[in-house]
């Protein structure tokens, strides 16, 4: 391993280890807070000239895919320029072996390509906040035996960046379009020049100096960039002022620099900020609405002031920064953020069709007005409206809470946790509650809680229960009682619930929308099951209609456990409260990934997504017995924000107010997928995404359904930025979930669709949180079991079958396979588990195998791995036979040590105003 150091224009040093071109470097240091994209961020031209910190700390598990693959316009498909244009990246996590669909190649290849360093090993979070609290630094990345002082730092203000990013000669692409856009080119992302194109703009590329005639074209579209714009780009601002002045009056759309260049011509001044923008979740609220958008940014500039007859469109809700800009009465408009961004949000990107809509009703001679039509356009929802009036709201005085049923200690504790949470915030608005809960044992009955009144309440709330809550709910408004009592249900609306709950509904439903259900089709009869089975092709999945039915579920190989199995869950269903006799035969999804979105929204249709995560074990495990991932590991940009904006869109249709849960089947070779279910409320999943962002969804939820909007709620950790916001993570958190069986001789502890709930040995999990995926999966693993010391199994072998087949011992199995000589592909082929996770189980075995010596744990580098893979101290007493005492003198004498981190839902973009901590070696100093 070659070794570099990170050095800061004010002597900070930060030391790790070389991936990708051996290559010293210069440049502006600045960190982004996404959590999938680096591919798109490097190819980047508006981070020219900058070392790029990334602090989500995983980086290079998808690889990268063909940089050469065009589209139908011949654009690169996969970047966002020809090259990379930041001059260094430096990660905390460095992920050599990649596992992807659509990847040729590692990340340290591809930047060795374009002689670019990656420095890993770094405590980024350490970093951001430096940045954050010095503002951004020039930087330099040298290698080791390299003279420090021969490498001069560089700052961007004395670089001509424009000749590095723009082009030297105009050209055309869609030639045929019909509408002509002009783009002068100041560090254009493909993405940009793509949507233009798809829009049907026939659009002429000019360099940035390039003198553009407004009366040759039909729009000017300005193109995000790097750099300070006064400095970079006067000769833009003078073209641009052609334009605004011009009596030929023709629309103009910029983004990014873009917008400062417009800003700038149009007689407005700008800001130099502390830090900038740089991530995926900036939440922007349109002018004069209550719709907030979530978008994509990367500048380090803003508008400070205004020019006269211009407006403002939109404004960061965190730092009020001006995000957007209009024209009073002409159709010039510009935004800070990207629209388009190909890695991140796509919540804005109509922004593109409606600058063309606007382009052509002004080439048609009937020009629309630009503002007005912006706000119809961009406040244009899927739904309709569902919640009920803001004077209702003021009416509420006295809520039901329809609370989860029987539990005992450690089994789903997480709805008495949302409850709580509930209550406490209908308490703030001065609400009184009633909770019905079948255990009078839990917390949330005492008198500090609960208020104690037995008058009818006139409003109840079944979101915060489970499924008996909500069927509870369902059948109060079937029967008329609720209407009897003038009860108004809170949130989500009945019917979105029946709909959720009901697998025919559910399919139409999704139907409307373009959207697709896995393939099933619904019986009630064995006939017609045999039928199905038939067409569907074996093995297939047997369950209820009524999707919430999680015992009802099973997987089944052939016609003969077909025959056997069907009756019986007709039968079952005819006798409970589900008044549905009909039951579902399911294409089997084997081996396709699980994927789930915690999604939020608010009456007026604000919608952002909280968490997303990925279940290791593949389909058919339910999520229950599966290890949860947060965030995923091996979505690429393209699937995670695709996922995303589905999940969004489902959540529209259907009109859930507050929280709820989307899960996805993913294709593991292409792009296809499926939506499995909607949790219509708060879920497993919901407290597991609550507890890994640190966002407080079950008291978010509750102010939600009592009327408030998400841009009015502070995010209660930061306690200085707003609750419409997506978290970001700067670690990963791992759930393992704890399989009893082993108690229940009676029963077979191979695990399988259905849900077994704690009568059938099944709790909870544990979860664990840390900078590496080793070092939170081994944390887990001992805390579901604390006879379980390591990822490590002393059984002499394994066979096929006890991998292929899904037991409570499977992972520790994997570690015995993989001691044995299996490889990674064998390890695939039998439990269809992505390779990327079988990779970091090798590593885990490798390392105690090449490791297992006193004298080679004796060595500082060795051990420092020891602790970065997650080891706990008796492992590495175990396995290199010294003793306690002498691990802990080497532990002083090497200084490692563990390091304090706080959960601030935003990467250390903005400081923690609460203590929510996680421990970790993986770092350079503590946060408290």
């Amino acid at each position: 391993m070659q070794h570099g150091t990170l050095i800061l224009e004010d002597g900070s040093e930060f030391n790790g280890f070389i991936f990708g071109a051996s290559a010293n470097a210069t440049g502006e240091v600045v960190f982004q807070t996404g959590m999938v994209g680096y591919i798109e961020s490097l190819t980047d031209p508006s981070y020219c000239g900058q070392i790029l910190v990334l602090t989500f700390p995983l980086i290079g598990n998808y690889g990268v895919p063909d940089e050469k693959a065009v589209d139908g316009f011949g654009i690169q498909r996969w970047v966002e320029s020809n090259k990379i244009h930041a001059s260094g990246l430096i990660v905390s996590d460095y992920t050599e072996q990649y596992s992807h669909w659509n990847a040729v190649e590692s990340l340290s290849s591809w930047l060795k390509k374009h002689n670019i360093p990656g420095l890993y090993g770094i405590d980024t979070r350490t970093l951001t906040k430096k940045l954050r609290n010095h503002g951004t630094m020039l930087g330099k990345i040298v290698m080791k035996g390299t003279d420090p002082t021969s490498i001069q730092f560089q700052d961007q203000i004395e670089a001509n960046l424009m000749i590095q990013v723009s082009i030297q000669k105009p050209y055309v692409i869609n030639p045929t379009g019909n509408i002509s856009i002009a783009c002068i080119n100041c560090g254009m992302k493909n993405n940009q020049l793509r949507i233009l194109c798809q829009l049907g703009g026939k659009v002429t590329v000019f360099p940035w100096n390039y003198s553009v005639k407004p009366d040759e074209f039909d729009g000017l579209f300005l193109s995000s960039g790097p750099g300070d714009p006064e400095i970079q780009c006067p000769e833009t601002i003078k073209i641009i002022k052609s334009w605004i002045t011009s009596e030929i009056i023709k629309p103009v759309f910029g983004i990014g620099l873009g917008h400062q260049l417009m800003a700038l011509a149009a007689g407005m001044t700008i800001k130099k900020l502390k830090y900038g923008h740089r991530g995926h979740n900036q939440p922007c609220l349109l002018e004069g609405t209550p719709y907030c958008f979530i978008t994509s940014e990367n500048h380090r500039f803003a508008v400070r002031t205004l020019a006269k007859d211009w407006s403002v469109l939109f404004t960061n809700q965190n730092d009020q920064s001006k995000e957007g800009i209009i024209h009073d009465s002409k159709p010039f408009f510009s935004v800070q953020f990207y629209p388009e961004h190909y890695t991140g949000t796509h919540d804005t990107k109509n922004l593109f069709e409606i600058f063309l809509d606007i382009v052509q009703s002004y080439k048609s001679t009937k020009p629309i007005n630009t503002e007005k039509y912006l706000v119809v356009q961009l406040t244009k929802r899927v739904s309709d409206a569902n919640a009920p009036s803001p004077a209702f709201f003021k009416r509420v005085n006295k809520v039901l809470i329809l609370g989860g049923d029987d539990l005992t200690i450690g089994q789903e504790g997480e709805f008495d946790y949302s409850e709580k949470q509930a209550i406490k915030a209908m308490k703030t608005e001065n609400i009184k509650t009633v909770l019905i809960n079948s255990n009078y044992d839990i917390a949330l009955t005492s008198k500090e809680l609960s208020d104690n009144v037995v008058s009818v309440p006139r409003t109840p709330t079944p979101s915060f229960g489970k499924e008996t809550a909500l069927n509870c709910g369902v059948k109060l408004h079937e029967e008329g009682i609720l209407q009897k009592y003038s009860c108004n249900i809170l949130g989500t609306p009945v019917q979105s619930i029946q709909i959720t709950t009901d697998r025919c509904l559910f399919t139409q439903k999704m139907s409307d929308i373009g959207e697709k259900v896995v393939p099933h089709k619904v019986v009630e009869s064995l006939e017609e099951a045999l039928i199905s089975a038939e067409q569907l092709g074996y093995p297939v999945v047997v369950r209820a209609t009524f999707s919430e039915s999680q015992r009802i579920s099973c997987y089944v190989d052939n016609r003969e456990e077909l025959i056997s199995l069907v009756p019986s869950i007709l039968t079952d269903l005819s006798h409970s409260l589900i008044d549905k006799s009909q039951s579902s035969i399911d294409k089997t999804l084997k081996g396709w990934k699980k994927i789930g979105y915690e999604v939020v929204r608010d009456q007026y249709d604000n919608c952002i997504v909280i968490c997303n995560m990925e279940n290791m074990d593949p389909l058919p495990l339910r999520t229950d017995y599966s290890i949860v991932i947060a965030p995923s590991q091996t979505l690429s940009s393209d699937e995670y924000n695709l996922l995303r904006s589905v999940s969004i869109k489902v959540v529209r249709h259907l009109g859930i107010i507050g929280t709820c849960n989307v899960q996805f089947a993913l294709n593991p070779l292409c792009m296809e997928y499926y939506i499995i279910k909607v949790n219509a409320g708060l879920s497993c999943s919901s407290e597991f995404a609550s507890k890994a962002t640190g966002y407080p969804l079950a008291y978010i939820t509750a102010k939600l359904v009592l009327g408030l909007n998400l841009v009015e709620l502070t995010n209660n950790i930061t306690n200085q930025t707003c609750a419409c916001f997506e978290p970001s993570l700067d670690y990963i958190v791992i759930l393992i979930p704890k399989w009893n069986l082993d108690k229940y001789d009676q029963y077979s502890n191979k695990i399988e669709s259905s849900s077994k709930k704690s009568t059938d040995g099944v709790t909870d999990g544990d979860k664990s949180i840390g900078r590496s995926f080793e070092e939170a999966f081994q944390n887990a693993l001992r805390m579901v079991d604390h006879d379980i010391i390591s990822f490590h199994s002393d059984a002499p072998t394994i066979a096929d079958e006890e991998l292929t087949i899904c037991r409570a011992e499977r992972v520790l199995n994997i570690a015995t396979a993989i001691r044995q000589g299996y490889t990674i592909e064998r390890l695939f082929d039998l439990t269809k588990i992505d390779r990327w996770y079988l990779y970091k189980f090798e590593a885990i075995i490798k390392f105690i195998v090449e490791h297992s010596h006193p004298s080679t744990i004796k060595h500082k580098f060795i051990l420092r791995e020891a602790k970065h893979l997650g080891f706990s101290d008796q492992q590495i007493v175990k396995y290199s036979r010294i003793t306690e005492l002498k691990l802990r003198v080497l532990y002083d004498q090497y200084g490692i040590q563990p390091f304090r981190k706080q959960i601030d839902t935003l990467s250390g973009e903005y400081p923690a105003a609460i203590n929510y901590i996680y421990y970790t070696y993986d770092g350079q100093d503590d946060d408290t």
